[in-house]
């Protein structure tokens, strides 16, 4: 009954995901939400997520409220438009993210890195990696996908971003009329009005430094497109914006939670210092030598503890998708109008899939890696047709970010520190996430 709803959202706001674990428990893996107007439902199938997804792609599109409310802030970007809009932003976007340009996403993220770990107490001491990480991802971005050194307004960005992301959070759990003034809403007109003004500052000093023929970061592709007439200037910041959000808030997620899990399980951290000392020559006196693009093949354990990560905090941790057409789920019928709400975090916790689920366990990437129905279960990136354009970037990145960062310390969690999921937009730690870290040897200065 919708009273029931009503009655949840106390639930739904205080800790999304218990209350979508709990509804999986309770009531097996599709529920109906008892909304009083089109039918939403709950999917913690691994084969239903994948007919909406994969298999029947076409007949769902992104035209959900989620996707609605995170386009006040992104706009027409990748990560909302639809249909013709997206495959034509798609097209547009890909040459950025072509395996080739991989090896500038390496140099930069090791580079970013050491500028961080540059930052750490000489002796050791308390930081905040997840502010940290957060600086160094914009860092990653702005120089390979922008062409530009985006740090004078890196502040700037990643402020309007959160506190837009925010009220973004807050409308989707606590829908109002649209027409209805509230403080919210004037915190994000604020906010994207900040976003506005530093997109355009980045693509102004973008188009004074002049884009050539042969550069293919995505700002050069982007200003092309415009400048050929087939992309709106208002597309090109919608892409920016949505860059600086995917590119840069999820990957933070990722090493944020790829750091927390090391620090509460050493044995598998000191796996991943053994790696690191056995690739790059460490640790003596100066730290050996720092990981390059042609190392990734040698990290196994590194990317691993990566990718369980994603498992365990993956940063887009709910979708959704709206029926088109009448479909069936599992042998349950679902009419057109539907919501599907998908989420990585119910999936990748199937026992069945992955056995002790909670634990912290990276050897399942290792070898020959998952089996095939739970690599098919396995959705951080999303799937098919919409699988994140920037996956092997963010692989990259996330596992060059812990090798440089761990190549030459070790992190415990801070005395006292008690770590709480924000499952906003990505999943966040409440408050950042300080961790104890500790040299193993001294760095040269960067």
């Amino acid at each position: 009954m919708p009273h029931q709803m009503v009655a949840a959202v106390p639930r739904i706001r205080a800790d999304p995901l218990a209350f979508l674990a709990g509804l999986a428990r309770r009531h097996g893996d599709l529920v109906a939400f008892p909304t009083p107007r089109l039918p939403v439902v709950l999917l913690a199938s691994p084969t239903a997520a994948r007919r909406v997804l994969v298999d029947n792609h076409r007949a769902w599109s992104k035209r959900t409220a989620q996707y609605g409310a995170l386009s006040a802030v992104t706009g027409t970007g990748l990560l909302t438009s639809d249909g013709d809009v997206w495959r034509e932003r798609r097209r547009t976007a890909q040459p950025a993210f072509h395996p080739r340009g991989l090896a500038a996403v390496a140099e930069q993220s090791v580079a970013a890195a050491a500028r961080m770990r540059s930052t750490w107490p000489v002796g050791g001491g308390v930081v905040d990696v997840d502010a940290q990480g957060l600086q160094a991802t914009l860092e990653v971005v702005g120089r390979t996908l922008f062409g530009a050194d985006v740090a004078q307004d890196g502040e700037r960005l990643v402020t309007a971003v959160l506190e837009a992301l925010d009220v973004v959070v807050a409308r989707v759990r606590t829908p109002l009329p649209e027409w209805l003034p509230t403080p919210a809403r004037r915190r994000l007109r604020r906010a994207v009005a900040e976003l506005d003004a530093a997109a355009a500052a980045v693509v102004a000093r973008r188009r004074a430094r002049g884009t050539g023929e042969d550069d293919e970061d995505l700002l050069a592709l982007l200003l092309r497109a415009v400048d050929a007439g087939d992309l709106a200037p208002r597309g090109l910041r919608d892409e920016l914006v949505t860059m600086v959000i995917a590119g840069h808030e999820t990957v933070a997620s990722a090493l944020t939670w790829t750091l927390h899990l090391l620090a509460e399980n050493p044995g598998e951290q000191a796996r991943v210092a053994d790696e690191l000392d056995a690739v790059l020559g460490g640790p003596d006196a100066d730290g050996g030598r720092p990981p390059r693009w042609d190392d990734l093949r040698s990290l196994v354990r590194t990317r691993a503890a990566v990718e369980e990560s994603l498992r365990l905090y993956p940063p887009a941790w709910v979708v959704s998708r709206r029926a088109l057409a009448d479909d069936v789920l599992d042998g349950v019928a679902v009419p057109a109008g539907t919501t599907a709400v998908i989420s990585p975090w119910l999936l990748h916790r199937r026992p069945e899939l992955f056995p002790d689920p909670e634990v912290f366990r990276p050897q399942r990437f290792e070898g020959e890696g998952l089996a095939r129905d739970a690599r098919a279960a396995y959705v951080p990136f999303g799937a098919g047709a919409r699988l994140c354009i920037g996956k092997d970037f963010a692989l990259v990145e996330t596992t060059l970010l812990v090798a440089e960062l761990l190549r030459g310390a070790t992190v415990v969690p801070a005395p006292g520190e008690r770590v709480r999921v924000d499952a906003l937009v990505t999943m966040r730690p409440r408050g950042g996430l300080r961790l104890q870290v500790t040299p193993r040897h001294r760095f040269p200065d960067v």
